[in-house]
């Protein structure tokens, strides 16, 4: 069987060798029939050219004489949950949604995020004492990492 650690070894290889490829590993995996997933990121997103030249480079390097294999490559999609910190880190100042582990969604601006907790910038319309009209009150909400349970970034069309 194929090793997650061995593809592993083959991706960061390759993009330590391409500094053009300004990308980081978000998952491996191989499972028991040796279908190996492996899914990058990058600050300014993933160019599928690179993905295909991962890819020929894994291809490459393994023998399907010796272990058949199916493979694909690919970026982390916007629609999915973060998995790893440096992901948090590449979407600081974009609007995410936090499904804390009591099952809340929350959503704000992603302010702050390390080992710890999450902070997260609201706004919203409320009655202000003293004020005829609804104004913006801006509040921080911090969330210990913890109780995160899946963060997404929200995909807006403006």
């Amino acid at each position: 069987m194929i090793s997650e650690s061995y593809i592993t070894q083959l991706v960061e290889e390759k993009l330590a060798s391409s500094p053009e490829m300004d990308y980081f590993i978000v998952s491996i995996s191989v499972s028991t029939s040796n279908a190996i997933r492996v899914e990058i990121d990058g600050d300014k997103g993933v160019n599928i050219n690179d993905c295909v030249q991962i890819s020929r480079h894994i291809e490459g390097s393994l023998d399907r004489e010796t272990e058949d294999f199916e493979l694909t490559v690919s970026s982390a999609g916007m629609d999915q949950p973060f998995k790893i910190l440096r992901q948090y880190q590449r979407y600081l100042g974009r609007e995410v949604q936090v499904l804390n582990q009591d099952g809340e969604k929350i959503k704000g601006k992603l302010l702050v995020a390390d080992e710890q907790e999450v902070i997260l910038e609201q706004q919203s319309r409320e009655k202000v004492e003293g004020k005829k009209k609804k104004q913006v009150v801006t509040r921080e909400i911090k969330l210990p990492m913890e109780q995160v349970k899946e963060t997404k970034v929200v995909i807006s069309f403006k």
